[in-house]
Order: C-alpha cells, then sequence, then structure tokens
C-alpha cells in the first residue's frame, strides 16, 4: 500500500515554507498550543473562501499574524475596526492560555498583518473551501468540480489541477471518493512548485472532505537564478 506524504510538507525548505516561524525549545508545546487555538479560531470565525492561510512568526516578545485572504475588505472591516476587534480576540485567546499555564510570563504584543490573494483561483486552500462552499448549498458534485477545474485552469501560470471528493456524495447510501483533474500533476518532483488544500463540507448526508492539487509550474531556474 503507497504511503501518503503531505504536497507542502514534503518540499518544506525547498519550495515551499513553513506556517510557523518560530523556535523556543522550553515553551514549544504551549506555543505550538497557542497556534492551533488561533487557527481554529480564525477558521470556524471566517466564511469559507475568505482565509487561506494563517502564517505565524514570533520574535522575541512580539507575535504577529499574518493573514492570507482573498477578501480584505471583510477583515479589516469599515476604517480598521474589524481589524481592531480581531486582534484583541487574539489577544484575548492568548492571554487566556498563558494565564491558565503560566508561561512565557511578561509584557508581550500580538501584531496583525493581512496580505491580499490578488488570483484567489490559483490558491488551492480558497479554491477547496469555494467547493466545500457549493457543495453545502448543495450543487451536484460533478458540476462543481467541472466547473472550478475550467476555472483555474483558465489562470495563466497553472499548468495542472486535480479534486478529489470523498463522503456520501449527493446524498449516496455508501461513501465513495470521486476525482478529476486535468493537465499534470507531478506529485513526487521536489521542485513542482505544487500547491495544496483541504476542507470540509459539512452536508445533510455527513462530511465530505475537499482536497486540490495546483500545479504552476517548476521553480528549478528560479532556485538557480538565486544561487
Amino acid at each position: 500500500m503507497g504511503q501518503k506524504v503531505h504536497p507542502i510538507g514534503f518540499r518544506l525548505g525547498i519550495t515551499s515554507n513553513w506556517k510557523s516561524r518560530w523556535l523556543r525549545k522550553k515553551s514549544f508545546r504551549f506555543f505550538l498550543q497557542e497556534d492551533f487555538e488561533i487557527r481554529e479560531w480564525l477558521a470556524k470565525h471566517f466564511p469559507k473562501g475568505t482565509l487561506a492561510t494563517a502564517e505565524i512568526e514570533r520574535s522575541g516578545d512580539s507575535i504577529t499574524v499574518i493573514l492570507r485572504t482573498a477578501k480584505p475588505g471583510l477583515i479589516i472591516g469599515r476604517g480598521g475596526t474589524g481589524l481592531e476587534d480581531l486582534k484583541k480576540m487574539l489577544e484575548k485567546i492568548v492571554k487566556k492560555l498563558r494565564l491558565g499555564k503560566r508561561y512565557a510570563e511578561g509584557k508581550w504584543n500580538l501584531k496583525l498583518e493581512v496580505q491580499e490573494i490578488k488570483k484567489p483561483e490559483m490558491d488551492a486552500e480558497i479554491v477547496a473551501q469555494n467547493v466545500a462552499s457549493e457543495l453545502e448549498r448543495r450543487i451536484p458534485f460533478r458540476r462543481v468540480m467541472k466547473s472550478t477545474i475550467e476555472r483555474v485552469m483558465q489562470q495563466k501560470g497553472v499548468e495542472g489541477v486535480k479534486i478529489i471528493l470523498k463522503g456520501r456524495l449527493d446524498g449516496s447510501e455508501m461513501a465513495r471518493n470521486e476525482r478529476l483533474g486535468k493537465g499534470k500533476i507531478p506529485a513526487q518532483t521536489l521542485r513542482a512548485n505544487l500547491d495544496f488544500g483541504q476542507s470540509e463540507a459539512l452536508t445533510t448526508y455527513g462530511v465530505i472532505g475537499v482536497k486540490v492539487w495546483i500545479y504552476k509550474g517548476e521553480i528549478f531556474a528560479d532556485a538557480q537564478n538565486q544561487k
């Protein structure tokens, strides 16, 4: 039986970067829980198709949360009020964890940065969330897969896309998986710029898992130029 490797984790340090960028051996497990709680709250707070990833950087006593989003206006809010409220909520989550377990005591500050995704159709995480959102609205899964693949392949620079759905599709009694793709997806090539995203559609028949791969060509030539 083949072993499945996460496409992003497989390429860490080569073509992709870590989503949490910090190292603190003494409080590693506590900071790891902080990152998990922050990401979990953000995933529940924002609707599907809004927030792609939340990258977290730590330097000294400061925490920087970088939000990559396709809809920055929804996060920032009118006059920046949404961003201020979001910052207060994340500070409350971190403060509660630190007071409960008493680690990293002292002054600390949290910063928020918003990065706009100019082409959401080329971001696998956003595409997966959009597919899950359409499935929740009871749109037939084959129509969703075909229209999504056509929309992604129209983007300049995309050479391949693949979508896999798993669950009780269209309310069938037995769960199964359906896959549809176009172009090429070199899963074992380390220099391949392969983006991966996954999401879940909460339907009346149960949870349907969504996985999306988007291949944007090789970056071997760029790496050679940097050297």
